[in-house]
C-alpha cells in the first residue's frame, strides 16, 4: 500500500466540483493508494481542502504557499491560525502546509517580495510550533534559506516536498527529522542527480508524493514540439503513483513492495497524525 503525501486534488484540473478528483482517488485506491495528503496554499482554499479531504477520506494540511504570497494579505495569517485553531481536533489535519520559500520565479525575487516571503515562511513555522504540527516545505532554489530558518524556529519535522537539492542539503534536512519527497521528476532519465539521490538516500529519508495535477511522471510528460503538433499533455493523478514507486525502487534495486513498505512507514513518521487514518482503512 502507498502513501501520496502530496497531491493538489482541489486544483481547476479536476474540476469545479471536484468530480475527476473523486475519479482519480478512485483509480488511485483500486492501485493501492490507501492515503492521500492535500495541501492548501492560499487563505481561499484553506476550507476547500478541507471539505475534499473529508470527502475522500484522505488528510490534508493548511497553510500559504510562497507561490501565493504576492496575492495574500498580512491578515491571511491570521486567519490560518483561526481555522489551524478550530480544527485543532479534526484528525484528518496532519501538517501546516504547503509553505516555504521559493526564488526560481523571477518577480518573487525581488528584494521586496524576497523579504515578503520569508516573513510569511517564519510567521508559518511559529504557528506549526504554537499548534504542534509539522510543515510541508515548498524549496525551489531556497534550500540553504529554508534550512536556515528551520534551525531558527525548529518544527520537530515533516516533508521536504519535491526535493531537488544536494547531498549535503538532504542531510541537512535529515538531521532536522525532515523526510524528502520524491516524485515523478525522478521517472526522466536525464535527471541524473536527483535519480542518484533518490537510489542512494538512506530508505528511510524518502516519502512518495504526485504533486498532481503538477509534476507529471515521463510518460505523462508531452514536450512542446508535442504539445504543438497536438499531442495532450497526460494528467498526473494519485493512480500513478505506484508506477513512480516502481521506477524509484528499481534505481535503488529493490522490490515495489519493499519501498511501500518504507516510504508508508516514513509518511507515518513524518507526518504522525497519519497514522490513525491508515489504521481506519
Amino acid at each position: 500500500m502507498w502513501i501520496d503525501t502530496h497531491c493538489h486534488l482541489d486544483a481547476p484540473d479536476f474540476g469545479a466540483d471536484h468530480a475527476l478528483a473523486v475519479a482519480a482517488r478512485s483509480l488511485a485506491a483500486q492501485r493501492g493508494v490507501m492515503r492521500c495528503v492535500i495541501p492548501a496554499v492560499m487563505r481561499q482554499n484553506l476550507e476547500t481542502v478541507r471539505r475534499l479531504a473529508h470527502r475522500l477520506g484522505d488528510a490534508y494540511a493548511l497553510g500559504i504557499h510562497p507561490l501565493f504570497v504576492p496575492r495574500a494579505a498580512d491578515e491571511d495569517l491570521d486567519a490560518l491560525d483561526a481555522a489551524l485553531t478550530e480544527h485543532a481536533g479534526d484528525p484528518r489535519l496532519v501538517a501546516v502546509g504547503e509553505i516555504g520559500l521559493d526564488f526560481f520565479v523571477p518577480a518573487l525575487c525581488e528584494p521586496a517580495m524576497r523579504e515578503r516571503q520569508i516573513r510569511f515562511y517564519r510567521a508559518q513555522l511559529r504557528l506549526a510550533r504554537q499548534h504542534g504540527l509539522p510543515v510541508i516545505l515548498h524549496v525551489r532554489r531556497s534550500a540553504d534559506m529554508v534550512l536556515k530558518y528551520l534551525r531558527e524556529l525548529p518544527t520537530g519535522g515533516g516533508i521536504a516536498h519535491a526535493f531537488n537539492g544536494s547531498a549535503a542539503q538532504a542531510k541537512a534536512f535529515l538531521d532536522l527529522g525532515f523526510k524528502l519527497g520524491f516524485g515523478g521528476a525522478a521517472t526522466f532519465e536525464p535527471a541524473l542527480k536527483l535519480r542518484a539521490l533518490a537510489a542512494g538516500l538512506p530508505l528511510e529519508a524518502l516519502v512518495l508524493e504526485t504533486d498532481a495535477p503538477d509534476i507529471p511522471p515521463q510518460w505523462l510528460y508531452a514536450t512542446a514540439a508535442e504539445r504543438s503538433a497536438g499531442k495532450a499533455q497526460g494528467v498526473n493523478t494519485p493512480a500513478e503513483l505506484p508506477r513512480i514507486g516502481g521506477v524509484i525502487a528499481g534505481l535503488r534495486g529493490i522490490a515495489p513492495e519493499r519501498l511501500a513498505e518504507a516510504t508508508t512507514a516514513n509518511a507515518l513518521s513524518a507526518l504522525p497524525g497519519l497514522a490513525a487514518l491508515v489504521v481506519q482503512r
